[in-house]
């Protein structure tokens, strides 16, 4: 019986030739050298071409990455021409050899001098990986990770082959635990989302001569939204999308200590500045402030509010749903305990959260505010409605109705159109029930949609970015941006062109009307809350002045009978404001002359309030573009801004100033 022994001897290799050797070692060279003098290793991923914004980052990372892989790629073919040496040893038999295997087995000596060879070319592998890891050590970022690296490569040359399913199985082995996976790179930024933010705004308003157009008409607004996203995009290094700048919400989103009505039965008090420009020597500003009325907190009548909460899978972000939970906990900390709250949600479809609650019973309301999780779909349309419903169950006559929608402003299910959604909202407004809009987050935010709604639903736009925000317009401002002293408030200004021969309006050009609609009370306009004031800044040129930009028309029209202009010679413009009580459905009238009387020789003799509203008007307008601005700098906007912070109890006109001066850097100026 043949020992068993025997039998597996018989199957070992015979005793390899020198000349075998000799080729098998240079055969193993070859491919170290073809390695080493490669530029990319096999099955290596080409990184997407990264954006110029991250290219500091990514050239260094990348450098060092190069070198790292280059030794990697080497350390993987090095022990596979080791274990090919190996192979051709075996096989590389002499014909005389072949002959005599047929006839006998191969003598047992043959194992010894086989596995010596092998040796050898393990042996010079390892020296040769360990000898690159020791010089990429010096540049490689992660030269500790090679050397661990060689040494599992050298153990895993050594191990049977049948473990690591032959070459091509050695070769995707070691790729995919030394190379890091080309879809998750660590230590590589991904570029960023593609925004799908939609902005609601219209080109500068142009230069108007008086003259020919001496009437100047728009609606009143006491929105924020716009300075808040300016904010953010200034925090977080970047200059913000022109469209994003509406000046007039800029102006409006600080508090201004303007001169008080004195009782209610006037509701708010207009008050008008003229200073010269200080970005134009050639024009002046007229500054124009209305203050309302302020509601004493005891007076203030009971609130029924319907937070309408988008749920949807987009609010999953940290700056949207749970900023926004905080936000509203703020809000009903705020609140009366007479007054009531609901919540209705929308995702997919909308549901009710909570039916009508009174304020004493907050547990419950903040329980429900708690259970709020993102997910679906966005139905806004339906949770307007919805929302609606509820605010119809709990109305209250004489007091606040107000529908708070909260979103990123992602509508994409149901009625999604401006304009279906502007008459969906007009329709519910005549039944004494009004809604703002409160904004969240960024990369979707439908700002265009958001003013729409707002300004329909005879409401305010705010956008919430920071806790802090939160706080400033639901508990510090809650007041003006919850209880409505005056509605459907228009402003017109007339210009004398005896005195005045252009003028331009900063701002509000989304709150255009045309001439006629000022004295037609079915035309909708802003609303003021308690306490509020709305500014506006006209910059216009004086008659004679060299910074007149329109030539006299060649056939002017006859002017107007002398008697007349003797009357009013005085007179810069006219200004006439109407506005609506909250119950009401005709509108009163208001005017004030505006004379030299109202003019301050210096930019420096104006009160604070006025040069520093003046000095957020040009960062907007710097901000937007505008050419008229062109030689006017961040710099001295900032020093305007610094020279006129006043008291500032609540630190906002000390962070404007920082966000001029960021932009100063970001735009390289």
């Amino acid at each position: 019986m043949t020992d068993d022994f025997e039998t597996l001897a018989a199957k070992l290799p015979p005793t390899p030739s020198s000349e075998a050797r000799a080729r098998a070692l240079a055969a193993a060279m070859e491919a170290y050298d073809t390695a080493e003098n490669s530029s990319a290793a096999q099955g290596a991923v080409v990184p997407a071409r990264p954006s110029s914004i991250l290219n500091r980052i990514w050239s260094p990372i990348m450098n060092r990455k190069l070198l790292a892989g280059s030794a990697l790629a080497t350390l993987i073919v090095v022990p596979a021409a080791a274990f090919l040496t190996v192979e051709m040893i075996r096989n590389d038999r002499l014909p005389e050899q072949q002959t005599a295997i047929a006839a006998k087995p191969e003598p047992k000596s043959a194992a010894p001098v086989a596995e010596s060879g092998a040796s050898l070319a393990r042996s010079q592998a390892a020296q040769a990986a360990a000898k690159l890891a020791e010089e990429v050590k010096s540049e490689a970022p992660a030269a500790a990770e090679v050397d661990a690296m060689a040494s599992r490569t050298a153990a895993d040359t050594a191990a049977p082959m049948s473990t690591l399913g032959g070459t091509a199985g050695f070769a995707a082995r070691g790729r995919m635990e030394i190379m890091p996976s080309p879809t998750t790179p660590a230590d590589i930024l991904p570029p960023p989302a593609e925004s799908r933010e939609r902005f609601g705004n219209a080109d500068a308003n142009p230069v108007n001569s008086a003259a020919t157009e001496p009437v100047s008409t728009f609606s009143a607004d006491v929105d924020t939204a716009s300075y808040s996203f300016v904010r953010r995009s200034l925090m977080a290094g970047e200059m913000p999308n022109p469209d994003a700048v509406r000046i007039e919400e800029m102006v409006n989103y600080f508090p201004y200590d303007w001169p008080r009505p004195t009782s209610a039965a006037v509701p708010f008090r207009a008050t008008v500045t003229v200073t010269p420009t200080p970005w134009n020597a050639g024009t002046r500003l007229m500054h124009v402030a209305i203050k309302g009325y302020e509601v004493v907190p005891a007076e203030a009548p009971k609130a029924n509010l319907v937070f309408l909460i988008d749920v949807s899978g987009s609010m999953d972000e940290p700056d949207k749903l749970p900023l926004l939970k905080n936000a509203f906990r703020l809000l009903v900390d705020g609140l009366k305990p007479d007054d009531t709250v609901s919540i209705v949600t929308y995702a997919g479809n909308a549901g009710t959260v909570l039916e009508p609650t009174a304020v004493k019973d907050k547990a419950k309301i903040l329980a429900a505010i708690d259970t709020l999780a993102p997910g679906g779909s966005t139905a806004g349309a339906a949770g307007i409605d919805e929302a609606y419903q509820l605010a119809e169950k709990a109305l209250v006559k004489g007091g606040v109705n107000r529908i708070l929608l909260a979103t990123d402003g992602d509508f994409n299910v149901g009625p999604s159109s401006d304009e279906e959604l502007k008459r969906l909202v007009e329709e519910k407004r005549k039944t004494g029930i009004f809604l703002s809009v409160l904004g969240f987050g960024r990369g979707n935010y439908n700002d265009a949609l958001m003013q729409a709604i707002a300004q329909n639903g005879n409401g305010v736009a705010a956008y919430i970015d920071t806790l802090a925000e939160a706080q400033k317009t639901l508990v510090e401002e809650a007041g003006s941006s919850l209880f409505p002293i005056a509605k459907d408030i228009k402003l017109q200004v007339e210009f004398n062109p005896a005195a005045i021969a252009e003028y331009r309006l900063i701002g509000y050009e989304t709150r255009a009307l045309k001439r006629e609609d000022f004295n037609n009370d079915r035309v909708d306009a802003g609303d003021i809350g308690s306490g509020h004031s709305v500014t506006a800044i006209y910059e216009v040129t004086p008659k004679g002045s060299p910074a007149v930009l329109n030539d006299d028309l060649r056939y002017a029209t006859v002017e107007k009978p002398a008697a007349n202009a003797t009357a009013h010679s005085g007179e810069l413009a006219y200004l006439k404001i109407r506005y609506k009580k909250p119950d009401g459905d005709k509108s009163e009238l208001i005017t004030t002359p505006v004379t030299e009387a109202n003019a301050v020789p210096s930019l420096a003799e104006a009160p604070v309030d006025v040069r520093f509203s003046t000095a957020v008007a040009a960062f907007g307008q710097t901000l937007a573009g505008n050419p008229a601005l062109s030689g006017y700098s961040y710099t001295a906007i900032a020093d305007l801004a610094a020279g006129a912070k006043g008291a500032d109890p609540f630190g906002y006109r000390g962070e404007f100033v920082n966000l001029v001066r960021l932009a100063k850097g970001l735009s390289g100026e």
